[in-house]
């Protein structure tokens, strides 16, 4: 078993953190991923309102009684959010584990978190803003590598060099991604000093991921050369699937586009609409450069299992 700081002080099976994706993460998603023995994540942002976020945590506690977290996004948005409201909720419902992404956390919810008793993981792109956050009260900090599909951050810095950096820089226990595919990419994060590795393109290739299944076969097939970077025109960057609509996007910033032709590609009701009928021309998806190592769409469950056989198998070959 590969238990770490994370997995005891989340009470987790596996070092193993399901990404949070915008409509993909959602109740039932989030529950299958805790039952496997990682933690799933709950995009907030989903829900359009503070009723629908509630019935949404609501529907997790039914559906698992395992650890699982609840993200609350702090990226500007063309939706204002109230995070206060969700924080209430999640207070209400008892939700114990909440994750920050974006923006530093503002000190009024920090303190909130403290006093609710939640432990806190903040996402962020680089050593001085985990710095930042380890002041702030945060008790995990996450990163991910360049490779990572949807936000990228500023700085392009690959996952090899942005963990061991991280690691060395705070005393937090860290969790890192970045192109996390199978039990070899587990294994290598852990051996640079992350405590668990947090998975968001592979998990959209399982059983359980509500993306249309014409949109799975599709990444299924793709290499590791078929991610491209949109929306650093507009401060944005972006690792997406290179369909026909993220060549698209390239088009209109390579012209010197409007903030509102990007959008108007980008919006999410367009992915929505491609996760939803399979329309694999619709819209824009997050995807990094780990898509070229997935060649089959298991369970939540069976990955997990593999994905720790593989990793214990590694070590033990070296110790």
């Amino acid at each position: 078993m590969l238990t770490t700081r994370i997995t005891r002080l989340l009470g987790i099976e596996y070092p193993v953190i399901g990404g949070t994706m915008m409509s993909i993460s959602n109740a039932r998603f989030v529950a299958a991923i805790s039952n496997a023995g990682g933690l799933g994540i709950l995009a907030s942002a989903i829900y359009q309102t503070k009723q629908d976020f509630s019935a949404a945590v609501d529907q997790v506690l039914k559906l698992t009684d395992r650890p699982f977290a609840v993200n609350l996004n702090l990226f500007p948005s063309m939706r204002p959010i109230d995070n206060t409201e969700y924080l209430d909720v999640m207070i209400e419902k008892g939700v114990k584990i909440v994750e920050t992404s974006g923006h530093s956390a503002p000190e009024d919810l920090c303190r909130r978190f403290k006093d609710a008793g939640m432990i806190w993981i903040h996402k962020c792109v680089g050593i001085r803003y985990a710095l930042k956050v380890e002041k702030m009260g945060a008790d995990i900090v996450t990163v991910v590598g360049y490779e990572n599909g949807g936000a990228t951050g500023k700085l392009d810095i690959g996952t090899l060099v942005l963990i061991p950096g991280v690691v060395d820089a705070v005393n937090l226990p860290v969790i890192g991604g970045g192109g996390i595919s199978d039990g070899r990419g587990l294994a290598a994060v852990l051996a640079l000093g992350a405590e668990a590795a947090i998975i968001g393109t592979r998990l959209m290739l399982t059983k359980e991921c509500s993306i249309h299944d014409n949109l799975k076969q599709a990444l299924m097939q793709a290499s590791e050369q078929e991610t491209v970077l949109i929306m650093r025109s507009i401060g944005s960057t972006h690792r997406v699937w290179n369909n026909e609509a993220a060549r698209k996007c390239m088009e209109i910033e390579r012209t010197n586009g409007s903030f509102e032709e990007v959008l108007s590609v980008v919006t999410g009701q367009k992915a929505r609409l491609m996760y939803d009928t399979g329309d694999i021309t619709a819209g824009v998806v997050s995807c990094g450069q780990g898509i070229g190592l997935c060649h089959d769409i298991p369970t939540v469950k069976q990955l997990f299992d593999r994905l720790i056989k593989e990793a214990q198998g590694i070590f033990s070959r070296f110790a």
